[in-house]
């Protein structure tokens, strides 16, 4: 009797917890289900759909004989390892830089903010109209100094395909800024007291502190920038619309190219050749962040 007695409570408090975990299971999938729904809607469809556009060999066959896609493809492969990391360095510098605790450099930070804050288009169809040969700013200026007409930028496939580069970096410099930024804040101030006593010069401090405690940070970010950079188009075709002569197209813009000729199929292709980089890239990444 001793025995039964003391396991019916046993029992029935190894029961309960079960009930409760239907019940919340339920309750967290109902909440789940709006995420779910919209994942599915938003990103799985359009992916899925993206790849049933593009899933004919032949329209990859095609558009590898397409020399204004080989030609897409070098400048999105140059502007990944040019832009993205000289836009990454640069950062990093300007973050030390804005981490100096001076009044003036504050509101310089507030100035420095506002190329990534105004909309692309404004911004970077300025840029196009200070670059024209015959009454932008730039070459008033050339020829001021010079007087001599300056150069056709946007004319030229180095030149403009450069320019590309610099208005992207212009344009998502600060944003990558602050988050290098906010990186270096975070490091406890006690190691530079520490090694200023010690006598370390900024160069030691940077390669002893400041780098090993922002390094997967900068790696983390340079390969969310690579992310950002494939699936950038405004800062090629708002400023060069890919010309001139189709020189100046990397995928994102090349898939525009496509739609316009009403190939949707070998836009979508152009488009599904980015993959190749990105998947390494995002296995590589999700890999850092389960650490």
């Amino acid at each position: 009797m001793t025995t039964a007695a003391n396991t019916a409570p046993i029992v029935s408090a190894a029961a309960s917890p079960k009930k409760d975990d239907g019940g919340w299971q339920w309750w967290g999938t109902l909440l789940v289900a709006p995420y779910l729904v919209v994942f599915v809607v938003f990103v799985l469809y359009p992916v899925g759909y993206g790849f049933w556009l593009g899933h004919n060999i032949e329209s990859y066959v095609e558009i590898f004989h397409d020399p204004i896609f080989l030609r897409a493809a070098v400048n999105t492969v140059l502007f990944l390892l040019i832009a993205v990391n000289l836009k990454m360095f640069v950062a990093l510098l300007l973050s030390g830089f804005f981490a100096i605790p001076r009044w003036w450099i504050r509101i310089l930070g507030l100035l420095f903010i506002l190329p990534w804050a105004v909309p692309s288009i404004p911004t970077i169809l300025s840029f196009r109209f200070m670059l024209n040969p015959e009454w932008g700013v730039i070459n008033q200026l050339y020829f001021n100094l010079t007087f001599e007409d300056g150069p056709n930028w946007l004319n030229d496939p180095i030149l403009a395909m450069s320019l590309a580069m610099v208005v992207h970096i212009w344009k998502s410099l600060p944003f990558w800024t602050l988050i290098l930024l906010a990186g270096r804040l975070a490091i406890a101030k006690e190691l530079y007291e520490a090694a200023s006593i010690d006598g370390a010069s900024n160069a030691q401090k940077f390669a002893h502190i400041t780098w090993p405690s922002m390094r997967q940070l900068y790696v983390t970010c340079t390969i969310l920038s690579m992310f950002f950079t494939l699936g950038d188009f405004n800062s090629v075709y708002l400023l060069t619309g890919g010309g001139p002569a189709d020189l100046t197209h990397v995928l994102a813009t090349l898939g525009i190219r496509y739609i316009r000729l009403d190939r949707v199929d070998l836009a979508m292709a152009s488009i599904m050749c980015a993959l190749p980089v990105m998947l390494p890239m995002m296995v590589y990444m999700m890999r850092r962040l389960s650490k």
